[in-house]
């Protein structure tokens, strides 16, 4: 006889409907579709620059906004019309496409952020 614990436990209950199979609630009160709370940023907004992933193509990331989401979206497009560029706004990083990391640190520094240039991520390759 299987447990209820390898059975996968309850599905459905005429109480109260389907279950979730993660926390074993109520769909109307499931504590897993929550999303996950980001991090409180220190203050300090980082600007690096990237390739990895897209293709060799850079683009110049903004972390640690503590913005509403709406604030974030404004001031990525600020950013993009300071440096003529394209960009988006993702997971609450701002992306501008291209190396624009001087512009951008000047941009947020005259608008009174704390600013700091982060260090590119090693690739890994020693020369």
């Amino acid at each position: 006889m299987k447990s209820i614990s390898t059975s996968g436990g309850l599905v459905y209950s005429t109480d109260s409907g389907r279950m979730c199979p993660g926390c074993r609630q109520p769909m109307a009160s499931c504590r897993c579709s929550a999303a996950p709370a980001r991090p409180l940023p220190d203050g300090v907004l980082r600007v690096s620059r990237e390739t990895k992933g897209r293709a060799g193509k850079g683009v110049t990331l903004v972390r640690g906004l503590a913005l509403d989401p709406l604030a974030l979206t404004a001031l990525g497009k600020q950013l993009k019309t300071a440096c003529g560029s394209g960009g988006t706004v993702k997971d609450g990083v701002i992306e501008v496409q291209g190396d624009h990391c001087d512009r951008i640190i000047e941009a947020l520094k005259s608008q009174g952020f704390v600013v700091k240039r982060a260090a590119q991520p090693s690739d890994g390759m020693t020369s």
